[in-house]
């Protein structure tokens, strides 16, 4: 059921899930793979010689993978040895120099992630998630308000065990002076609850339980995220001024970390 349309070159040893949609102008060369259900839009480029001469052909070309259900838009330049992440989005006319990530959204030269593909709404951030006690539709997770008490001499805010927090914290860690333009996350935790605060500046987190996905806005000390274990939690918009605080339940643990999407998935339904 693959969809290939006029003016199209496949080489040997590119491989074709089923339902694949390539549209008119494009080159799929060999070491390329597109898996299930992926969209390649109009004179988008693929290329496979990370080195390319004329003089000679390289011993082994490098491997681009498409992952199920990802978008390419027209005119998108796909360097080598890249993969391409279940459900993602490239934007038309973007040129893709590293990997992008499961549902990310990509676009500009250098691709970069402007977004994340959403369940619920085209937009990333709700702002009527900002409620205390707020559940979003990813499993578990949800928004936590921390009182202010208002001072001429300046302002305070606070959080208790029970009252605030679902958890008793073992560890915190601070994260700051991110280039805005950086990812950070891509992970979820087999055992261990985190609650992020956004002390100055903003960021936004994208949270997703395999299912759903939703983003929150931390632009604010008064205003937490909860997120539970076996959630695969994402951050990034990074003001230039952000200060991210991240209490966990636990003391760090390598082994607790899942950080390969397709395991977290794996994971989530075993």
């Amino acid at each position: 059921d693959c969809n290939v349309c006029d003016g199209v070159f496949v080489e040997g040893g590119v491989r074709l899930g089923d339902r694949v949609t390539v549209k008119s102008g494009v080159q799929l060369w060999r070491g390329t793979t597109l898996e299930d259900d992926v969209f390649v839009g109009p004179n988008a480029t693929f290329t496979n010689d990370l080195f390319p001469r004329s003089r000679e052909h390289p011993p082994e070309y490098a491997k681009t993978l498409v992952r199920s259900h990802a978008s390419i838009g027209a005119n998108a330049t796909i360097l080598a040895g890249t993969v391409i992440g279940a459900n993602a989005m490239v934007g038309a006319g973007a040129v893709v120099t590293r990997d992008v990530p499961a549902n990310a959204i990509v676009t500009g030269n250098p691709a970069r992630i402007s977004g994340y593909v959403s369940a619920h709404a085209k937009g990333p951030l709700r702002s009527e998630h900002r409620d205390a006690g707020t559940t979003l539709a990813v499993e578990g997770v949800r928004v936590l308000r921390f009182p202010v008490v208002p001072d001429p001499r300046g302002s305070l805010t606070y959080g208790e065990h029970d009252t605030h927090l679902p958890f008793v914290p073992k560890r915190y860690f601070v994260v700051y002076d991110v280039p805005t333009k950086e990812v950070r996350g891509e992970h979820a935790h087999r055992a261990l609850h985190q609650a992020m605060v956004c002390l100055r500046g903003s960021v936004a987190v994208v949270v997703d339980d395999g299912k759903e996905r939703d983003e929150v806005l931390l632009d604010s000390p008064e205003t937490g995220l909860y997120v539970p274990p076996m959630i695969w939690a994402t951050q990034y918009r990074y003001s230039p001024d952000a200060m991210l605080l991240v209490l966990a339940s636990d003391v760090y643990d390598a082994a607790d970390y899942i950080r390969d999407y397709d395991e977290y998935l794996a994971a989530r339904r075993g």
